[in-house]
């Protein structure tokens, strides 16, 4: 049996061991283990109890010290630390390029020429195949009734002047929110959360329709060139949106620079076959084209108003992207809302030219739809004849059907970004990749549009009648939210504005009901029903994150100084990491455990915003008493690496001694709502397992139902 002296001794020696070897943080205690974090490392001499500081180059430092307790981590934080982190970091940077920093945001803003190419390629895109889709309903009724196809000309003209009234409507919303979130952002502030999750929904289903839509209409133009790739239009189609979806990956500005020729080609290209063909016509030229092989036969339905409010109804998708613009206001170069408004009333003008050009000259060449050929490729081959123009307009046409889908890509990621930030929807869709784009976002629209591909076969006249009801409810209650919006302003602008955001809301809430009427059996249904669920499951998420904060909300008492007595006194200057995302009452118990076990506790937090980690510190001084805080800011917006490299350089005070660290979790109540949340704390516990000399103490906090 030992002697008590001996083990009194012994407990003598471990404490002085603990003091000499943690002597330098207890010295800076209040601002935590950070003594000359980025500077310097105790070393041990060739000689046995010999030690030694070394002074990191400066280059090497992982972290630059930017005020009391406030660090910034550099490149070298992020470095790989083994050898698939290497080869994964080098595939990151071939597919979707370096790594940019937060500051570099602003960097990446759009002038009006950029941004016409990624705004406008949706809406300049339906030019294409709106035309088509009129004359696809009033051929029903063209072998009773031949002259049913002249209707085409003023349906056109009143969609033109549709177009008109929702842009002039819109740019009244860009100027009353110019910091984004369009229609979902106007009806949740103006009409009512209800409201706000019936606009969000929509936008949403348009989104990822749009995508599908505009792919499966870009295949369809390859299929009129080669007729012998109708079998492989799914697979096209997929690995278009692929395409899409990994150029976005790389960043808002360099997806403009990609996109913007192939749009201002089409642009060209429509507008000079559309100028052609007037002068052709005008000079007397014969310019009809022989009835494609597989002409859609005409049909003996009656010349009724419902068949005519059915075409307007289909031929109302050349409106869809027009939102767009006012969704990605923060996107562009200051002053943002001016040049926001620009962009969009080019779009409308460029739009309401090409439709209603082509629809004239589809009229005047007696163009029909087909099952292989488009009416866009029927009219430039009457036009050009099988010349080069010919096949220009073909790629040209084909090109921006494909890129109509990066409106989605611009406009999908930053709602997403609006709502997680509500609470609406998982907070993961508020971080941007390492290109600063909304990256969680771009990969679900991209993996939910293959979905839709693959269900409706790639087939654009299986997909258009799910399409425009979507884009009409979030018309609608976007402008009947602005309406009320400027109810409670006074002045001459405001009443201005509020007589056109009303005749907007009543022209596109006439529209609604007229697409829901008429294209309801057509699959209209499934768009509706899928606005409801994701309105509910919207709802869903909200209630699970309202739940959470009401059960980890901090009162007003500040955590106690001193922890609980303890008869044990050996390693208490040992020290112990707490990494913080925010102050609740997990962060609290978690804390509280760790006083238990040392005197150098230390949170951690790493933030990507500054300005936030000041915020947090403000309230942690004001509750958290004796417990330093040390905030690291990420400028690429990693928490693994420069934690990691934090506990690494805490650990160099003296190498191959025990660190302890502390994780707080809190556990959902089911599994489903572990998704909701970044699972940040286990990514870093499974990294710290494979640390040597590393404790890693999980303090679980479990969540009600």
């Amino acid at each position: 049996m030992a002697d008590p002296t001996d083990r009194k001794a012994e407990d003598d020696g471990r404490r002085t061991a603990d003091d000499e070897r943690y002597g330098s943080e207890r010295l800076s205690r209040e601002q935590g283990l950070t003594p000359d974090l980025e500077l310097r490392e105790l070393r041990r001499g060739s000689k046995p109890g010999s030690r030694y500081v070394r002074l990191t180059p400066r280059r090497e430092a992982p972290f630059r010290r930017v005020g009391e307790g406030e660090y910034r981590a550099t490149d070298v934080a992020t470095r790989p630390r083994n050898a698939v982190e290497s080869l994964w970091r080098g595939f990151k940077r071939i597919v979707v390029g370096a790594p940019l920093a937060t500051s570099q945001l602003i960097g990446e803003r759009l002038s009006k020429v950029k941004a016409l190419a990624i705004f406008a390629s949706d809406m300049l895109s339906s030019s294409a195949y709106a035309t088509e889709e009129i004359l696809l309903v009033l051929i029903l009724a063209a072998a009773a009734t031949p002259s049913v196809v002249d209707y085409s000309i003023p349906i056109s003209l009143a969609i033109a002047l549709l177009v008109v009234v929702v842009a002039v409507s819109y740019s009244q919303v860009i100027r009353g929110y110019p910091n984004g979130g369009g229609s979902y952002a106007v009806a949740k502030d103006n009409l009512g959360q209800t409201a706000g999750l019936l606009a969000g929904a929509s936008l949403v289903v348009d989104y990822s329709l749009t995508v599908a839509v505009s792919t499966a209409a870009g295949v369809a133009a390859i299929i009129s060139a080669a007729p012998e790739l109708h079998d492989y239009r799914i697979e096209l189609a997929a690995g278009a949106v692929v395409a899409i979806t990994l150029a976005n990956l790389r960043g808002i500005r360099e997806s403009g620079t990609v996109f913007a020729i192939p749009a201002y080609f089409f642009i060209l290209s429509i507008t000079a076959l559309i100028l052609v063909g007037a002068i052709r016509l005008a000079l007397g030229h014969d310019l009809h084209v022989a009835m494609p092989e597989e002409a859609i036969e005409p049909g003996l339905h009656g010349v009724t108003l419902f068949l005519i409010l059915r075409a307007f109804s289909s031929g109302a998708a050349a409106l869809t992207g027009i939102e767009a613009v006012s969704n990605g206001v923060p996107s562009f170069k200051a002053p943002e809302a001016r040049n926001a408004s620009i962009t969009l009333f080019w779009m409308a003008g460029i739009l309401t030219f090409f439709f209603i050009g082509l629809t004239v000259l589809a009229h005047q060449l007696d163009v029909l739809p087909a099952e292989n050929k488009t009416v866009v490729a029927q009219v430039a081959q009457g036009v050009f004849g099988k010349t080069p123009l010919f096949y220009i307009v073909q790629a040209t046409t084909t090109m921006i059907l494909l890129l109509a889908a990066n409106t989605s890509f611009a406009g999908l990621p930053s709602l997403a970004s609006v709502m997680a930030n509500d609470r609406f929807l998982p907070r993961q869709f508020m971080f941007r990749g390492d290109r600063l784009a909304f990256s969680n976002g771009i990969m679900v629209l991209g993996l939910a549009s293959i979905g839709l591909l693959v269900v409706f076969g790639a087939e654009t006249h299986r997909l258009i009648p799910l399409y425009a009801v979507g884009v009409f409810t979030g018309f609608t209650l976007s402008q009947a939210g602005m309406v009320i919006y400027w109810r409670r302003r006074s002045g001459r602008a405001a009443r201005a504005s509020l007589l056109v955001n009303a005749v907007g809301a009543v022209a596109t809430g006439v529209v609604t009901v007229i697409i829901a009427a008429t294209k309801f059996v057509d699959g209209a249904w499934l768009t509706i029903g899928a606005i409801a669920f994701f309105a509910v499951f919207f709802l869903a998420i909200n209630r699970h994150y309202r739940g959470v904060a009401g059960q980890l909300d901090v009162t007003a008492e500040p955590l106690p100084s001193q922890p609980p007595a303890s008869s044990d006194t050996r390693g208490r200057a040992r020290p112990v990491v707490v990494p913080v995302d925010e102050l609740n009452q997990a962060v609290l118990r978690t804390l509280d455990y760790a006083r238990t076990i040392s005197d150098n506790v230390t949170a951690v937090h790493i933030t990507d915003d500054f300005e936030d980690g000041e915020r947090l510190r403000e309230r942690w001084d004001e509750l958290v008493a004796d417990t330093p805080i040390v905030i690291i800011e990420s400028p690429y917006r990693s928490f693994l690496a420069p934690m990691l490299v934090y506990i690494d350089t805490v650990d160099r005070i003296d190498p191959g001694a025990y660190i302890t660290v502390v994780l707080p979790e809190f556990v959902p109540a089911h599994f489903w709502q572990g998704l909701l949340h970044n699972q940040s704390a286990a990514r870093l516990k499974r990294a710290l397992l494979r640390r040597p000399n590393t404790i890693v103490i999980d303090v679980p906090y479990h969540l009600r139902g």
